[in-house]
């Protein structure tokens, strides 16, 4: 008898397992909240040099001050981070208006000379009511900070990878499930009341530790509870689960416009989550493999009970539990590191493509994910739209994964995605709905890409070392998205150098994609061996019979889209 037999006694797909999944997959729809969460918290407002405080009681208007304070750019409009040393009297006429023609032609014929905004700054806040850039004033010399706060949140990701990662296989997922709650809720809240830019840095990393932990042992405890013939559509729809967030968020950043109640809003749910993760049951296959066998059968007995098979579930013993997980606690004997990735020649060539493809994937991803504003629309209205282009897309190289094989797939998102990226960069900015379009197509592409190579690289990997490789993987992606907002900064210098590189990024790592054999229809490998076999030539292109559930049991990889 094989563990799924066993879950299969006690219901695989009854009710313990309807509302266990509907519960872990509530907090996946604010996951994306915290993720984008920069784009409305440190949306940068038009802003300008306050005036010269000896003007503060002058009965100038709002127009006629900002006039005789700040010069205006080559567009017309005010600069922002320099205003005139003295307030330039002469650029008001005797009607005591100028207008911006004139104002230059002032300038051409005086000697002016120009200061930094030493008085601060006065921002147009039409458009939210504030953000973090407003009230820590991040603006010119400072800038570079709005970029360095997601950096800094997408580092903690990483480091809760790592951490969160190895607890979780050493005190369970359950116990880690109702710390990572806690501490997204608890980080969020001091997020919002942060009372300086060091402090909200120090909360979001903690935020972004918590967001791998939830990711991590949700998914786990979703996979390791459910039969192997549902996971694909559990799977995929945990995923959409994710989607669906990036639509809430800008429907909640709609209504509130404040960073800090904003802040708070897509925070306090996970207070709920935490509540009721005390409700779950430990997963029992994790329980069997750590010596504790007696409190797996309790939980068993325990689903039985909710499914309404409490006689099914009194005949589990210890010795049929034991012989269920015989395979599982025979691969579990193996030594093997992350080291074996890269000892034999097919598996690191293999491990390197796989590297480039999750590190451009994410680099570019979050790319144009985090820069919203660039666009010239709405960023409510785009947020929704590159939300929503997430569905079609997962449809679109679900089926083509399906008919054209992963490797075909993996290429053809990457290179038409930085295409697309790159095309951008010769439409003029005038022409923003072009732009957009090809941005949603971009963003559409990396998503696809997103969901193929999650799976593809849990076909590719051995049985014995698929958790190593796929940790691996995963780290580099978390790399590239802290990397992406500092790339940003390159255009202070070089306008269109930002696009290039995102652009070029996916188009190199579509082509390494090429060097990874095809999975499609083949069985999994179990030992590093059976991997240097396939590339070799010496595999079966076939898939056998007895293979069929193991390979949609890699499927179960689609459940980390929302991460």
């Amino acid at each position: 008898m094989a563990f799924g037999d066993l879950l299969e006694q006690v219901g695989s797909t009854g009710r313990f397992q309807i509302l266990h999944v509907t519960l872990l997959c509530m907090p996946v729809l604010m996951m994306a909240s915290h993720n984008l969460l920069q784009n409305f918290v440190a949306s940068v407002p038009p802003h300008y040099c306050s005036a010269h405080r000896n003007l503060s009681g002058s009965p100038l208007s709002p127009q006629d001050t900002l006039l005789i304070t700040v010069p205006l750019d080559k567009s017309g409009k005010p600069e922002r981070c320099q205003r005139y040393v003295a307030p330039q009297w002469h650029l008001l006429d005797k009607n005591g208006t100028s207008s911006p023609e004139e104002e230059r032609d002032a300038e051409d014929g005086f000697d002016i000379d120009l200061q930094g905004c030493t008085d601060g700054w006065s921002y147009n806040m039409t458009e939210m009511t504030s953000t973090i850039i407003s009230d820590w004033h991040l603006v010119c010399d400072l800038r570079p900070l709005k970029e360095m706060g997601q950096t800094i949140y997408m580092g903690g990701v990483l480091v809760g990878a790592i951490v969160f990662g190895s607890l979780s296989d050493r005190y369970g997922r359950r116990i880690l499930l109702l710390i990572s709650n806690l501490l997204m809720a608890v980080g969020g809240t001091c997020a919002a009341f942060s009372t300086s830019f060091s402090l909200f840095c120090l909360f979001r990393f903690v935020c972004g530790m918590a967001l791998s932990g939830l990711g991590l042992n949700s998914f786990s405890l979703i996979v390791e509870w459910i039969p192997t013939r549902v996971r694909t559509v559990v799977g995929t729809g945990t995923g959409y689960c994710y989607t669906m967030g990036q639509l809430i968020l800008a429907a909640i950043a709609y209504f509130i416009r404040d960073w800090r109640w904003l802040t708070l809003a897509v925070s306090l749910p996970f207070y709920i989550s935490f509540l009721y993760s005390w409700w779950f049951l430990e997963s029992a296959r994790w329980l069997v493999l750590n010596n504790k066998s007696e409190q797996a059968i309790k939980n068993l007995k325990s689903v039985a009970r909710v499914n309404g098979r409490c006689e099914e579930g009194d005949k589990i013993d210890i010795e049929m539990l034991q012989e269920s997980m015989k395979k599982e606690m025979s691969c579990s004997q193996g030594n093997y590191s992350i080291l074996d990735l890269l000892r034999t020649p097919t598996m690191r060539t293999m491990t390197i493509c796989l590297s480039a493809v999750w590190l451009s994937t994410s680099f570019a991803y979050y790319g144009l994910a985090m820069d919203l504003q660039k666009f010239g629309v709405d960023i409510y209205l785009i947020q929704v739209i590159f939300g929503a282009v997430d569905i079609p897309a997962k449809v679109v190289i679900t089926v083509s994964m399906s008919f054209y094989g992963r490797r075909l797939s993996q290429c053809a998102a990457l290179i038409l995605s930085g295409v697309t990226i790159l095309a951008n960069l010769l439409v003029p900015y005038e022409q923003q709905t072009v732009r957009t379009c090809l941005a949603v197509v971009g963003k559409g592409c990396l998503a696809a890409s997103f969901n193929c190579c999650y799976l593809y690289a849990g076909e590719l990997f051995p049985t014995v070392i698929r958790q190593n490789g796929m940790g691996w993987v995963s780290m580099t992606a978390r790399v590239g998205a802290m990397v992406a907002p500092m790339v940003l900064l390159a255009g202070d210098y070089i306008a269109w150098l930002p696009g290039l590189i995102y652009g070029a990024a996916p188009i190199l790592s579509g082509v390494a994609a090429i060097f990874l054999p095809e999975t499609l229809g083949s069985p999994l490998p179990d030992t590093i061996q059976d991997v240097e076999d396939r590339g070799s030539g010496r595999s079966s292109k076939t898939l056998p019979k007895k293979e069929a559930v193991s390979l949609q049991d890699t499927q179960d990889n689609l459940l980390k889209l929302a991460t």
